[in-house]
């Protein structure tokens, strides 16, 4: 299991990924999901990946074959993001299908990308790539993406992710949603990646990487838990209301 999460807002783009790969309680590994495909001075592409590692991994290698050996298209000459995710979509649905034909769960060897960046003269943008090949778009309503185990991160994202937060207080919600995610999933777990990409420097990317005794990592998850602690004890009690019992009706 994994989680990936990607947030759009005014100053840029903030992503988060998680390492740790489970396939039974015997078999973790440490995979890294998060990958600059480009990084160049008219475009910048950053992948999350999600799913069957087997899958993700023949994703990208075909992705560095048509950059390595100049096929048509590639990711330095496709002109618009949206043109991007269909690159991205129809590879994986390609691969699904390759892999599915030896393998008895086709399910099994499926994958969920999030891609993000910005091509020079137009608008940043997040994408989620489906197994099947189509995508969707980050909007304004919606301005983050999420894949892997995304059900206990996503309160705390629909809760505090706004178009005007820095990137330093996108950075610490992607965190926390991630922190929320490992309490609820021993399967996520670091090292965790967070990305930062500032419309105004974007040759100036900040990439950090938290380990499992990291302490930034710990401090925020105690100071986190403590405030939600905190703030529990002061909400309003229940308010009186005259005793009803509950009637039961024998069938």
């Amino acid at each position: 299991m994994t989680y990936c999460v990607a947030i759009s807002v005014d100053e840029g783009l903030v992503f988060a990924s998680d390492s740790r790969t489970n396939a039974g309680p015997d078999q973790v590994s440490v995979f890294g999901k998060m990958h600059v495909l480009v990084e160049e001075a008219d475009r910048f592409l950053v992948l999350l990946s999600a799913g069957n590692l087997g899958t993700t991994q023949a994703v990208r290698t075909r992705i560095r074959h048509d950059l390595e050996f100049d096929r048509q298209p590639n990711l330095r000459t496709l002109p618009s993001m949206a043109e991007v995710a269909e690159y991205l979509g129809s590879i994986n649905a390609e691969q699904r299908r390759k892999h599915a034909e030896n393998s008895e769960h086709d399910g099994a060897m499926t994958a969920t990308f999030v891609l993000g960046g910005q091509i020079a003269g137009r608008d940043p943008g997040i994408f989620l790539v489906y197994p099947e090949g189509n995508y969707i778009r980050a909007s304004s309503q919606t301005p983050f993406l999420q894949i892997g185990e995304s059900k206990y991160g996503k309160p705390i994202l629909d809760r505090l992710v706004k178009a005007s937060l820095s990137l330093e207080d996108t950075a610490r919600v992607a965190l926390i949603s991630m922190d929320a995610t490992m309490r609820s999933n021993v399967t996520v777990g670091p090292p965790i990646e967070v990305l930062i990409y500032n419309l105004r420097k974007p040759r100036l990317l900040r990439h950090m990487v938290f380990g499992p005794d990291d302490d930034y990592l710990r401090e925020l998850g105690r100071s986190w838990q403590g405030y939600v602690e905190k703030a529990f004890s002061v909400l309003p009690p229940l308010p009186p209301r005259p005793t009803e019992l509950l009637r039961v009706v024998d069938e």
